[in-house]
């Protein structure tokens, strides 16, 4: 394939519906920082009021969306560029990225921003993770792709392995979660999915810890794996991986235990619903939960570049 082709995608709706979940995950995780709202009044149908502001992470998921979307592949010199035209630190972003995304904008080089970061040992955090579902989906049925342009995505802002490994791995269950939408798709087939991209360290670690968990309860395993406090892919990826293949088949309760489990839920939110869109779309269809329209009408309006973008 020529490098200017776009390849059309296998499931064409599924990287806007992943776009969808990633962003009303992000924006209801979000309003449990917010005081008054509480998982019991959730858990009865009772909602934060609306709008729900999105945070960084939906920010710079729109902005993998669009790019991936026209140019279907990730230009990091380009990526780099308009993550930090766009970067609005009151979304929430995280005083490293807020630093590096700045240095670009200046005129360094992402290379050398990114790569300086913690000493030159670059940033291990959850941001490349945080936004790169809708990539994943995007390259449905096409794990290798998906991975490899993940890997791209994330290198821009967060040179570390630890947060390399852990977008590919959401990349590549995003792509299978999409893949298998109308079919049966097992928790441990969607941890066997990701297998084949696991490098040794802390997340993979986690993720191969995570399969042991699966049938216990959220508490437990956001225990065991971490739920994201640390802002760190290591304790954050696992949890996510797990929450996904828990609950793929319905989008309100994969969300619910993301909340349930504390730390940083808008991140975490954001992870497990854009790979669980990814299999349930926005209607509930085939035994499955998707976005609950009330939860999708309630999310701030996405940016508008973006919006053009999708076509909605």
């Amino acid at each position: 394939m020529a490098k200017f082709e776009r390849p059309v995608p296998l499931v064409p709706d599924a990287c806007r519906d992943s776009l969808d979940g990633l962003s009303v995950g992000d924006a209801l995780g979000a309003q449990f920082f917010v005081p008054g709202s509480s998982l019991p009044d959730l858990l009865v149908g009772r909602l934060p009021a609306a709008p729900w502001p999105w945070t960084d992470d939906t920010e710079m998921a729109c902005t993998i969306y669009s790019e991936i979307s026209t140019r279907g592949h990730i230009d990091r010199e380009v990526l780099a560029s308009v993550f930090a035209e766009r970067c609005e630190p009151y979304r929430g972003y995280g005083g490293n990225t807020v630093a590096v995304l700045h240095q670009i904008r200046d005129g360094r080089p992402w290379a050398d921003a990114a790569g300086d970061a913690f000493g030159g040992r670059g940033s291990w955090g959850n941001g490349a993770a945080m936004r790169v579902a809708p990539l994943g989906a995007y390259f449905a049925g096409n794990p290798d792709r998906a991975a490899a342009q993940a890997a791209l995505s994330a290198e821009v802002t967060h040179a570390h392995p630890e947060a390399i490994i852990g977008a590919m791995v959401v990349a590549v269950a995003a792509s299978h979660a999409a893949m298998t939408r109308g079919t049966d798709c097992t928790p441990i087939e969607l941890l066997d999915a990701v297998e084949p991209y696991l490098v040794d360290g802390r997340t993979t670690a986690g993720i191969r810890r995570a399969r042991n968990l699966l049938g216990r309860s959220v508490a437990e395993a956001a225990y065991e794996l971490g739920n994201g406090a640390q802002v760190s892919a290591y304790d954050t990826v696992p949890f996510t991986l797990w929450a996904a293949a828990t609950f793929l088949r319905d989008y309100p309760a994969a969300i619910t235990a993301c909340i349930e489990a504390g730390g940083d839920a808008d991140t975490t939110a954001a992870i497990v619903g854009g790979i669980v869109a990814s299999h349930t779309g926005k209607e509930n269809r085939d035994n499955l939960r998707g976005i609950p329209h009330n939860w999708l009408s309630a999310r701030e309006h996405l940016p508008g570049w973006a919006i053009q973008t999708i076509g909605y």
